[in-house]
């Protein structure tokens, strides 16, 4: 028996505030920590601004779909068990799991930096995204290296 193409929570979430954007109210709930979403809100907003002030060529929405796009992943690899032994298989990624993956590895990107405002580094992680560089497209690019190196067990994804 397949999945459900969505699950109750996709059809409660609601746009956010500003943009009407479901990928932002996404972002921002799990950017959210200790149930604090104003706080959260407050940051991506914040953040956004200052996107807007460093790219100057298009609205920050616009970036920042774009950067999560740049960062969504084709393909990972998966352990697979088979014969005794376990195989990193390359396997595509639907599409809901890619935008999981990228604001998972944005959020783990900003995360591990310390000095300036959460909003200064999550703006920089966004720009950096955009132009296909940082932390986040780092880990998306490892990602890849890590299916094209392990191609060889391709055939054992059924």
């Amino acid at each position: 028996m397949g999945r459900k193409s969505f699950t109750k929570s996709d059809a409660q979430l609601k746009g956010d505030s500003r943009y009407g954007s479901k990928l932002v109210s996404k972002f921002i709930n799990c950017l959210m920590l200790d149930g604090k979403k104003s706080v959260a809100e407050r940051v991506f907003y914040n953040a956004m601004d200052i996107v807007g002030r460093r790219i100057k060529d298009a609205p920050p929405l616009e970036i920042f779909e774009a950067a999560m796009g740049n960062v969504k992943p084709n393909v990972e690899v998966r352990s697979k068990r088979v014969g005794g032994s376990n195989y990193q298989v390359p396997m595509q990624v639907n599409r809901k799991r890619q935008q999981s993956l990228a604001i998972r590895w944005v959020l783990q990107s900003l995360r591990g930096k310390s000095g300036k405002s959460t909003a200064d580094f999550l703006a920089q992680e966004i720009c950096d995204a955009y132009r296909n560089e940082g932390g986040a497209m780092t880990t998306r690019d490892n990602v890849h290296r890590m299916a094209e190196a392990n191609k060889a067990f391709s055939h054992f994804a059924w």
